[in-house]
């Protein structure tokens, strides 16, 4: 197949159309982005989410993505995409396992983030082997998160 534009531009092109949820524009694009780059794990791992997004080739799918991040194991990127591939199989608490996998690689990274939301996952307890309705759970959460949200000049020392 020749092409007229670079993997690169395939590559964009694709990631706007899944933006804008054109799924099988995606498909067309982030394929021939792959074709003509497979080595390059940023397309593998998307071309591997819209197969499974838009065709349902779900097992072709999560081998592309998980392939990717293994390669680039430092990229939240491939995890997100693993875990949004999970979600759309229906398995939860996979899709969750990566979305926190992609936070600890990238605590600040905002589409984790807003999945995590959008699913409605909360923190872990204070106190993992405590019940979460725990008295002292509940008041440790509490304070962390008032510690978390508090602005960076607040928290350091004075006098230092």
């Amino acid at each position: 197949m020749e092409s007229l534009h670079s993997a690169d531009d395939h590559y964009r092109l694709g990631r706007s159309a899944l933006d804008a949820g054109e799924l099988q524009q995606a498909v067309v694009h982030l394929q021939t982005a792959y074709r003509l780059d497979a080595a390059t794990p940023l397309y593998r791992s998307y071309y591997g989410l819209v197969l499974g997004l838009a065709e349902r080739r779900l097992e072709r799918a999560i081998a592309l993505c998980r392939s990717a991040a293994t390669e680039e194991f430092f990229n939240p990127i491939h995890f997100h995409n693993l875990a949004r591939i999970h979600l759309a199989c229906g398995f939860r608490a996979e899709a969750i396992r990566y979305l926190r996998r992609g936070l600890m690689i990238d605590p600040g990274n905002a589409e984790i983030a807003a999945e995590m939301r959008r699913m409605g996952v909360r923190r872990r307890p204070a106190l993992g082997f405590l019940r979460r309705r725990n008295p002292l759970n509940r008041l440790l959460g509490r304070l962390l998160t008032r510690v978390q949200l508090r602005p960076a000049s607040e928290t350091t020392a004075v006098g230092v």
